[in-house]
């Protein structure tokens, strides 16, 4: 095996930053194209019928994306009053409501709604056109008027969605879609 001289070890100095470099534009290719073609949409739901159980008044929920949060089996979730129909969403009278699991699918954070769309904008570096729910632990984005889709962020898979059901001026949640299988991230 040939020594290499101090000469021709600092003739390949180049070597290491450049690799590194080009390690890391691969691995930010690999993100970016991830969060930009790798969400997956909100397909048919599958919801897991369980118990009824009161979440909200209708009254409570007055305006559009009024937020309301609720346990519903041992998972922390939120109903919102949407402004139009969804394909998931349940209409009583002229409005739209509309449930999820607040646990982010990709690492199990809490979702929070974000009404402020300045605050979300700078804090979050998305700039929705109305109220989403964020999670803060690594900045994703869901849309309500998307089925919970993850529109931002590291998160790629929809919130569960959890089924409605009203009964004189009272919402009840009867079910929720099962978490993904695992947290991707």
């Amino acid at each position: 095996m040939p020594k290499l001289t101090r000469r021709q070890l600092l003739e390949l100095w180049w070597v290491l930053p450049v690799t590194a470099t080009l390690g890391t534009l691969g691995t930010m290719l690999h993100y970016a194209a991830r969060i930009v073609l790798g969400n997956q949409r909100a397909g048919p739901t599958k919801y897991q019928g369980g118990p009824r159980v009161p979440i909200a008044r209708l009254a409570d929920l007055s305006g559009a994306f009024a937020a309301r949060e609720f346990t519903y089996q041992g998972t922390p979730c939120i109903v919102m009053r949407l402004p139009e129909a969804t394909p998931s969403s349940l209409k009583v009278e002229s409005a739209h409501f509309a449930a999820w699991s607040r646990v982010c699918t990709h690492l199990g954070c809490s979702v929070n709604p974000l009404q402020d769309l300045e605050a979300t904008a700078l804090t979050y570096n998305y700039r929705p056109t109305h109220p989403v729910l964020g999670c803060p632990c690594h900045f994703s984005v869901f849309d309500p008027l998307r089925q919970g889709e993850s529109v931002f962020g590291r998160a790629v898979l929809p919130l569960p969605r959890v089924q409605l059901e009203a009964r004189a001026g009272t919402l009840y949640a009867v079910g929720i879609e099962p978490p993904p299988q695992a947290f991707v991230n």
